[in-house]
């Protein structure tokens, strides 16, 4: 495509509901269209880098021997009532509709429930597994504030993968595998220099769960730094981790960041 074919041009003009500095930019340079708060259309020079930044992904994905798919966004109440996570009081992100015959169905902010369902049908025997899978997905979710421009959305495009394994210990080492395949991902983005992976929450699951932060002075979150031992810590989870690694917190440093990935050991 040459530039002359480009529909679109730059422009100084920006919605007038806009706050976010990144999508000022972006919505000037003619990278995307503002279609409402937290919802983006990527326009062709917006979208080349998108699928660029995928391909890198998939490449490492796939190196990994993950299989990649794409999995519906349209979601049936009934795969997620058994764990609770249908009830807006405990997941409070949910887009919800019906059908025209009254059935009860949402928007997908997340795959886990969907994906195990799914892999009742292809899982039959401990020697399946272990079994990854991964996809580039619209995620949809109503945040309560969508300030943040394509950081922060209700409708935006994430990579998830989900594995299975066949005992905890392959689950370990598959995990700790996968940090380091996150950071050739990030190393290939020209953005590894900057990226730390952060002790965060692990909610129900783990005490610890491992986020990818970068440094950036846009970001949403704050996280504490240790640059000599290269240990990084989510200011959610301060107190807790600085005694579970035993450091000091005075050795820290605070920094804002953009949260750029996460893992989650579900058990």
């Amino acid at each position: 495509m040459k530039m002359s074919q480009l529909f679109t041009k730059t422009t100084k003009n920006v919605p007038a509901d806009e706050m976010s500095k990144n999508a000022k930019l972006l919505i000037q340079a003619g990278y995307v269209y503002k279609e409402m708060a937290g919802a983006y259309a990527y326009l062709p020079l917006g979208l080349r880098v998108v699928e660029n930044i995928k391909q890198i992904v998939r490449e490492e994905m796939d190196g990994f021997g993950s299989n990649e798919l794409i999995m519906t966004s349209l979601q049936h109440k009934d795969v997620w009532r058994p764990t609770g996570r249908w009830d807006d009081k405990v997941v409070d992100v949910w887009f919800k509709s019906h059908l025209q015959d009254g059935t009860e169905v949402g928007f997908a902010w997340s795959h886990e429930e969907p994906i195990v369902q799914m892999l009742k049908q292809y899982v039959h025997s401990y020697k399946d597994l272990p079994i990854s899978l991964y996809q580039f997905q619209t995620k949809m979710r109503n945040e309560l504030r969508a300030k943040s421009g394509i950081m922060r959305g209700r409708e935006f495009v994430m990579k998830d993968m989900y594995s299975f394994h066949r005992t905890a210990e392959e689950l370990d080492e598959y995990y700790n595998n996968t940090i380091e395949v996150y950071k050739r991902v990030y190393e290939r983005l020209g953005i590894g220099d900057d990226t730390y992976v952060t002790f965060a929450s692990g909610g129900a699951f783990t005490k610890f769960s491992h986020e990818f932060q970068t440094i950036c002075d846009a970001g949403e979150d704050v996280i504490y730094l240790h640059r000599e031992k290269n240990i990084a810590i989510n200011e959610e989870v301060i107190d807790d981790a600085v005694k579970e690694l035993g450091i000091k917190r005075d050795e820290l440093e605070k920094v804002k960041t953009a949260e750029v990935g996460n893992i989650f050991n579900f058990g």
